[in-house]
């Protein structure tokens, strides 16, 4: 597990069949470990004083969770760059209406831009430099995997590998990036932690997310950069996304079509509100992973390395059958929904869990908003936002 600096030296005395020694993680004209172990301490310290003036890049930030994570930072004093292609995968007046949001600040700055247009990508990464960046734009969505997987392939594939090159080659200090629970596929044991092997995705969309974790690995080993992925389990709340449960139910049961339940209701979903999705993220972000010196390739724990990495489940740890959920829509809404009962779709997996005791010791904190009260906050705004 070696870095290999000077390409053009190390090519020749690769081809010469030399063997060559370096130290792990470190290489000319870079800053050495103490150095930049002493810099991270230093940029927590501007963070947490808001004296930290440089840009933080959020892409996806037209996104459900990316609008949430860029105001939150905006209203912490940082300065943020928003990257969106806006494109049509849902109603883009929703997603121009995340953006106006953000616009209110003085401090925010949106640059329009597909994040699997290489050129583009790599322009913003050079213009800004960013220290800090939270990879959010995705193409998302399991049963859309099986409709049009080129779309998956585009954003979260040659998208993901575009942010990485752009980090790479600007000295990123820490990339947050989205990964999922999907990547669990077929695991059964619950609650699902960080450190269970993930290698049986039972949809295209989980099997990138898996990829996403196994590239920004690799990105963490060879150029050092600090890498921290999200498995995000069910997040919901107000600005959610149209194609996701708790927005199909209400916009269903309003206006009086009837609600489809997979698997007869009988799925239980590990759902986590927004605001403690983003605490987590907010919390993450000052916080580059430090190699794991405790790590062993012969008994590899699949959430640590022994490079700058590590990946951390956010969720709730407290998963809810789909029908008490729309029961408890019913209740926000005062009106009861009429239900057509489906089997088990392509792709879906009965039941989610969240372990999160990795980063409440990591960051102090763990999501524990109750269901109830995070639906009743969501049909408030969802109520409010329609009557616009």
């Amino acid at each position: 597990m070696l870095w290999l600096p000077e390409g053009a030296r190390c090519e020749k005395a690769l081809l010469a069949g030399k063997r060559l020694h370096f130290p792990l993680y470190t290489a000319p004209n870079m800053v050495g470990r103490a150095q930049t172990a002493a810099r991270r301490v230093d940029d927590d310290i501007a963070w947490k004083e808001g004296t930290l003036r440089e840009p933080v890049l959020v892409t996806g930030a037209a996104g459900f969770i990316g609008m949430h994570v860029a105001r939150r930072l905006l209203v912490d004093g940082r300065d943020v760059v928003g990257v969106d292609n806006l494109n049509a995968y849902y109603d883009p007046r929703l997603k121009a209406a995340r953006i106006s949001e953000l616009e209110a600040f003085a401090n925010f700055r949106f640059e329009k831009a597909d994040i699997a247009d290489r050129k583009a990508i790599s322009e913003l990464f050079a213009a800004h430099r960013f220290p800090h960046v939270v990879h959010l734009a995705a193409q998302a969505g399991v049963r859309h995997s099986l409709i049009d997987p080129h779309a998956y392939a585009d954003a979260n594939l040659t998208g993901f590998l575009n942010v990485l090159e752009g980090c790479r080659h600007t000295q990123c200090r820490h990339l947050v990036y989205a990964s999922s629970s999907s990547v669990y596929g077929a695991n059964t044991r619950v609650p699902f932690r960080a450190s269970d092997n993930v290698d049986h995705p039972l949809s295209l969309y989980g099997a990138t997310k898996k990829a996403n974790e196994l590239m920004a690995h690799a990105y963490a080993h060879l150029f050092a950069l600090p890498a921290t992925g999200l498995r995000f389990f069910t997040v919901y709340g107000p600005w959610g996304r149209p194609d996701m449960a708790m927005w199909l139910f209400a916009d269903a049961i309003i206006a009086g079509r009837p609600i489809k339940l997979f698997n007869e209701g009988r799925m239980r979903r590990d759902f986590t509100y927004i605001d403690d999705a983003v605490e987590a993220v907010v919390r993450l972000v000052p916080r580059p992973p430090a190699p794991d010196p405790a790590w062993s390739g012969e008994a590899p724990d699949p959430a640590t390395s022994r490079a700058p990495w590590h990946v951390y489940n956010i969720g709730n740890s407290q998963p809810v059958e789909v029908s008490e959920v729309v029961r408890l829509i019913e209740a926000a809404i005062g009106k009861p929904a009429a239900r057509k009962l489906w089997p088990m779709q392509p792709g879906d997996v009965p039941e989610t869990c969240a372990d999160v005791a990795d980063l409440e010791r990591a960051v102090g904190f763990r999501p524990k908003t109750p269901i109830g009260e995070g639906i009743g906050r969501f049909i408030d705004w969802f109520v409010r936002f329609h009557r616009k």
